[in-house]
C-alpha cells in the first residue's frame, strides 16, 4: 500500500481569504457565527466552534480553470488557526461524520475515471492509499459525501 498524507489548504491561502482576497468567484468571502453545528475549517481539519466567526467562501483547489477543475463552497476559520499537519492520521473530526468521497486525479489535474468512491469515515486513509497506488493517479480529493465540498487533499507520503 502506498504511504499517503493528508494535505490541508496552504496557510498562506487561508491567511488571504482572512484578507479578504477574492474567492473562485470573484467575491469577498462571508463572515458568519457558528451554531457549533457541523462547520469544518479546511485549514485545521477541525470543526468551528459555537459562537465563532467563520468564512464561507467558493473554492477551486486546483492550480487553475479547466473543466474539472470543480468549484465549491467551503468553510474557514475566520481568525488563525493552525494548519492541519501533513500526516498520514486521519483528522479526528472526519471520524465524527458517517463518511466521504474520495476521488482520484491525474497530473493533468483532471478525474481519474473509475477512482471515485464514498467510503465510511475510518476507510478513507486505506482507500486513498489503495486509489494511489494506481500509476495514472497523481493525488485524491477528499469531497463531503453529502454535498461534494472539498475538505482536503491526500497526496503520497
Amino acid at each position: 500500500m502506498t504511504a499517503i498524507r493528508f494535505t490541508s489548504m496552504p496557510t498562506d491561502q487561508a491567511e488571504a481569504y482572512r484578507a479578504a482576497a477574492p474567492d473562485a468567484n470573484g467575491h469577498e468571502p462571508e463572515i458568519h457565527v457558528s451554531n457549533g453545528d457541523g462547520i469544518n475549517c479546511r485549514h485545521c481539519q477541525e470543526d468551528v466552534a459555537e459562537g465563532e466567526r467563520y468564512l464561507i467562501l467558493a473554492h477551486r483547489p486546483f492550480p487553475r480553470p479547466q473543466p474539472y477543475a470543480e468549484i465549491g463552497p467551503i468553510f474557514l476559520h475566520a481568525d488563525p488557526c493552525a494548519r492541519y499537519p501533513e500526516t498520514d492520521r486521519t483528522p479526528a473530526m472526519f471520524l465524527e461524520r458517517e463518511g466521504y468521497l474520495l476521488k482520484g486525479y491525474g497530473p493533468d489535474d483532471r478525474i481519474v475515471y473509475g477512482t471515485g468512491q464514498i467510503v465510511e469515515s475510518a476507510e478513507v486513509a486505506e482507500v486513498a492509499s489503495r486509489i494511489l497506488d494506481r500509476d495514472d493517479v497523481a493525488y485524491v480529493h477528499v469531497r463531503s459525501a453529502l454535498n461534494n465540498c472539498f475538505t482536503c487533499r491526500i497526496d503520497r507520503a
